[in-house]
């Protein structure tokens, strides 16, 4: 089965202004990096090559200076405008001609994902034809997510949208892998009390036709959304952190095409000389 992605760049970012006032959010650097980066990297280490980037009429041109078509970085990457932020869902119904018949894995554009064994479990995702895969992560205020309610068997019961009372304090993460059905069911949404169409009502309609599998995030494992100003910064002292510790780039999308025999070595060094002043240049001109 073929998969294709979506990463979702839309939206004003209020959260964050006055930062985001000229420009989105998304683009925004996490340490030494874009953050489109981090979800870019993320659907690349799930062995995704067709990628389309939904964001706002007055965001597009920034991402296609940015990334291009993504060459550079051995992918096919598209653009579509969402004119007005109506839920995530609507992302599907934008992509509906890009999706096509294929899956889709959908990811925030300001998600970030580290840990090890990260690529074993996109790949688990990625082996299940129909139906829909979500990943939960364990926190101390659920109140603050979409939440999952399992039985004891570990099924699950139910999903909940920032809840009142929440039912366990398992969150549902900004990565989803849905079925080809994903256009054709979100159209069949009605909005919220928010006047939005809910992912959650989406993935609950998986669990109705029983075909909604859930991966959680283990201990170690690092999930953090970059919506806030601390967030940003929190975000951004983590990778600085692993990456002098450990000497290696996290979300260097130029190394997981390297590595994926997606581009080659003159590929690679153009790159790097491209960016030679830089540590992150320095860093790939060390991988040739």
């Amino acid at each position: 089965m073929k998969w294709k992605g979506i990463i979702l760049a839309g939206g004003t970012g209020t959260r964050l202004h006055p930062l985001t006032y000229s420009i989105s959010k998304q683009i925004l650097p996490i340490y030494d990096k874009p953050m489109i980066y981090y979800p870019l990297s993320v659907l690349m280490l799930a062995g995704i090559r067709d990628i389309l980037i939904v964001t706002t009429p007055h965001d597009l041109n920034s991402f296609q200076k940015l990334l291009g078509d993504g060459t550079s970085f051995g992918v096919n990457i598209e653009y579509k405008e969402q004119v007005n932020p109506d839920g995530l869902p609507q992302a599907f119904i934008i992509a509906e001609d890009f999706i096509g018949e294929d899956n889709v894995c959908m990811i925030l554009g300001d998600n970030v994902f580290y840990g090890e064994g990260f690529k074993d479990l996109l790949g688990q995702a990625s082996l299940v034809g129909d139906g829909a895969t979500i990943f939960g992560y364990k926190v101390n205020h659920p109140e603050h997510y979409g939440v999952i309610e399992f039985d004891d068997s570990n099924k699950v019961m139910s999903i909940e949208e920032k809840p009142h009372e929440p039912k366990s304090n398992i969150a549902i993460t900004g990565l989803y892998f849905f079925d080809h059905h994903a256009a054709e069911y979100s159209k069949q949404l009605k909005p919220s009390s928010r006047g939005e169409i809910e992912i959650t009502d989406l993935i609950k309609t998986y669990i109705e036709k029983d075909q909604l599998f859930v991966q959680n995030f283990g201990r170690g494992f690092t999930w953090l959304d970059t919506g806030t100003h601390d967030n940003l910064m929190e975000a951004a002292q983590f990778v600085q952190i692993m990456e002098r510790r450990q000497g290696i780039k996290i979300a260097c999308l130029e190394e997981i095409a390297f590595k994926n025999d997606w581009i080659d070595k003159d590929s690679l060094e153009k790159s790097a000389k491209r960016m030679m002043n830089s540590e992150y240049g320095k860093y790939l001109e060390s991988l040739i």
